[in-house]
């Protein structure tokens, strides 16, 4: 017989391992990372972009370090820019985005009220990476959301969970690992795919109405697998695979959220369709 209570630390301590691939080597630092010109809030949208932009970054990360590349990008190009923490859990600093996600949801619905407020502007445009891809859908759909968000733009986003290459599937041979997960950090138990809270969200369809959809994802993404679950189904959806834009992009699930150009590029134009300009490898020249 398998020594089960013996195996369960080690199984969590896994699936920690490959959620923390979401975050950047930084991380520890990021109470002393700057903002780089964003989250001010006495920027005013313009008429070229009247949406303030909330950047939600995902499991692991924090407003900072999630976004010193796009955060920037996007106010180099005259946008609003903004972006919140969330899933905090007691005694557990810099880390974020572990708490239940329909919690997390509740402190976006607040975040976005603060912005609107702030830039008098009637909807925001939300861009996250990775559970920041999938969460605000909770948003939109069972609080309000969908009212004052103009468009989603997933990058990489976990919508419709994770077998982490299998790893999940091991779960049911552990008995009590599921439950841990659950306890000790639930924002892992709830991207797991067939979860509760994913099985909750997805039900009656992927989209609601008047929210555009923008799903980019890349086909070497190690964390959110199979890739193609990433996708979404519905009305006012792109699915964008990031090697169909430049097969040279060989981003994983870190990169095409932190650093490839080819997907910032992608988002500008998910943002502002009217001024879209076509994503090629060329574009890390823009």
């Amino acid at each position: 017989m398998l020594p089960w209570k013996r195996l369960l630390r080690p199984l969590t301590a896994l699936l920690l391992t490959a959620a923390v691939a979401v975050v950047p080597a930084t991380a520890a630092h990021a109470a002393d990372a700057p903002h780089s010109g964003w989250n001010d809030y006495t920027c005013k949208p313009s008429t070229t972009h009247p949406h303030p932009v909330v950047l939600v970054h995902g499991t692991l990360g924090n407003s900072v370090d999630n976004w010193l590349g796009l955060a920037t990008y996007l106010k180099n190009r005259d946008y609003c820019v903004y972006s919140l923490d969330y899933g905090q859990l007691p005694g557990v600093p810099v880390f974020n985005g572990l708490g239940p996600i329909d919690k997390s949801a509740e402190q976006l619905a607040a975040f976005v009220d603060k912005v609107l407020a702030a830039t008098g502007a009637a909807e925001t445009d939300v861009v996250g990476h990775s559970q920041g891809g999938m969460m605000p859908r909770y948003y939109l759909r069972f609080l309000g959301g969908a009212a004052k968000v103009n468009a989603l733009v997933g990058i990489a986003p976990s919508n419709h969970g994770t077998t982490l290459n299998g790893l999940t599937q091991l779960l049911p041979y552990f008995p009590g690992a599921a439950d841990l997960l659950s306890t000790s950090t639930p924002a892992l138990a709830d991207q797991v795919a067939g979860s509760p809270f994913l099985t909750k969200l997805n039900e009656g369809g992927d989209t609601v109405p008047g929210v555009k959809y923008t799903v980019l994802a890349t086909k070497y993404d190690e964390v959110v697998t199979p890739y193609r679950s990433q996708f979404l189904s519905g009305t006012g959806v792109r699915n964008i695979v990031l090697q169909d834009l430049c097969p040279l992009d060989l981003s994983e699930h870190v990169a095409i959220g932190l650093f490839s150009l080819i997907a910032f590029h992608e988002v500008a134009n998910a943002l502002d369709p009217a001024h879209a300009t076509p994503t090629t490898c060329a574009s890390v020249l823009g």
